[in-house]
């Protein structure tokens, strides 16, 4: 008796295959999200000094923020230390959640945004790395 695969059905390969490419693609945002947040805080705080302002913070902390931003970016980017730099990433936006519900924004776009990056941050890692799957099976 021969077995025949239904038309609908997908190699797992293939699903492997399309899986790493969609966390590719939301790791890839991501980082291109953070890299721009932290070359603003770097290069152009005047653009931000408004919401800086709003949420307590200090311009001159721009000199800070900023780098460890990017550095947070770029540990996030690269394979081997992709777990450490999304668990500093989801820190940092939750840092970011917390000071935008302190002063009553609840719901607000950059808190929004904050959220949904640190779910494409986790969502793309699972996408992409086999280990994360591996603690996490969250798909059969």
């Amino acid at each position: 008796m021969s077995e025949t695969m239904n038309l609908h059905q997908i190699p797992e390969t293939t699903a492997l295959h399309r899986a790493l490419w969609a966390g590719r693609i939301m790791s890839a945002f991501v980082v291109v999200a953070l890299a721009a947040d932290g070359m603003i805080q770097l290069f152009a705080p005047a653009q931000i000094a408004s919401v800086l302002q709003e949420t307590g913070f200090a311009m001159g902390l721009t000199r800070v923020v900023g780098p460890i931003i990017l550095a947070c970016a770029i540990l996030y980017a690269i394979p081997a230390t992709a777990v450490l730099g999304a668990i500093l990433v989801t820190g940092f936006l939750g840092g970011a959640i917390c000071a935008h519900v302190r002063i009553g924004e609840l719901g607000s776009a950059p808190e929004i945004i904050s959220l949904l990056l640190g779910a494409m941050t986790w969502g793309g890692l699972y996408a992409r790395d086999a280990r994360i799957r591996a603690i996490l099976p969250l798909i059969h």
